[in-house]
């Protein structure tokens, strides 16, 4: 596969990932303020969504009328990110399906719509879309290499996204304060934010202790939106990439892949708590980075010199 439709299978899987993810948390913003007007934690986890890739503009923490606006410079916004996705689609379109094609033009278009909704309205659309584009890929890409660049773009964008989240959520609201309803509303919206209410109540029960928190969303091995999951896929997909270009599993990419799964695999809430939950924290986000610097300086923007010695 070239190196140009990796990289756009790459980028469309983490933009649609990124609108999705924006747009739940929109979704989050709007219902607590209705519940308790005093909830902050939608606006903490706005300014915890993944850093922008270069060039994009970052200045201003998102707001409501930030994620809805067309623009495609703020790394952010639900339109910009769609439109960013379709336009790497664009680029790739004889490799992708027809289905696929179909299901992102229309998310666009039910974006172009949004001057004519409810803000409400906008937010299910967009998640719902996703939903389906997902799906769609899942029944209609075949499970190659390109299959295996979306899965990486998909799960490198949640785990980083989600470590950052939590990073800014337990700043503000530290993992040993006390549990008011202001801060239990915040703690249903955080869980809401990752898709992830019913599934923790089906887990813990409704009592929601921040250390259960943090431990459902970094370590459950069988939840979509934890960084374990997310990790485990990127080292699955590293792994099938590497198998498909005939090379052994033990790069740069699938080490530090390894490294992250290893310790999410192995560690446990009182450990990482007691060490420090923050730092862990940043040091998720921190080999998320260096995993994607690493695919691409292996796969994607290796100097000639190299693709000549292989």
């Amino acid at each position: 596969m070239l190196s140009r439709v990796a990289d756009c299978f790459y980028w469309m899987s983490r933009y649609i990932e990124r609108a999705e993810q924006s747009a739940r948390v929109l979704d989050v913003q709007m219902s607590l303020t209705l519940d308790d007007p005093s909830a902050t934690v939608a606006g903490l986890l706005l300014s915890g969504i993944a850093p922008p890739p270069a060039g994009f503009a970052s200045a201003l923490m998102p707001t409501a009328q930030g994620l809805e606006r067309i623009d495609p410079r703020h790394y952010a916004a639900v339109a910009g990110c769609v439109a960013a996705a379709r336009d790497n689609a664009r680029q790739i379109r004889e490799q992708i399906s027809a289905e696929m094609w179909e299901q992102l033009n229309t998310m666009y278009l039910d974006i172009s719509r949004s001057g004519r909704r409810d803000a409400s309205e906008f937010t299910s659309d967009i998640i719902r879309d996703a939903y389906l584009f997902h799906g769609v890929t899942e029944a209609t890409l075949s499970h190659g290499e390109a299959w295996h660049y979306v899965q990486l773009g998909r799960s490198l964008e949640r785990a980083a996204s989600t470590a950052a989240m939590l990073q800014v959520y337990f700043t503000a609201r530290p993992a040993g304060e006390d549990a008011d309803a202001g801060s239990y509303v915040e703690r249903v919206g955080l869980l809401r934010a990752h898709a992830a209410f019913e599934a923790y109540c089906r887990c813990y029960t409704a009592e929601l202790r921040p250390e259960r928190l943090a431990e459902f969303l970094l370590l459950n091995a069988e939840l979509p939106q934890s960084v374990r999951f997310a990790a485990d896929r990127i080292e699955e997909s590293l792994r099938a990439v590497a198998r498909s270009l005939s090379r052994r599993p033990d790069g740069q990419p699938d080490r530090l892949a390894g490294k992250l799964r290893s310790a999410l695999n192995y560690g446990t809430i009182d450990e990482i708590i007691e060490d420090d939950l923050l730092e862990y924290l940043a040091s998720i986000q921190k080999q998320c980075r260096q995993i994607h610097s690493a695919i691409y300086q292996t796969y994607i923007a290796y100097p000639i010199e190299t693709a000549i010695a292989r």
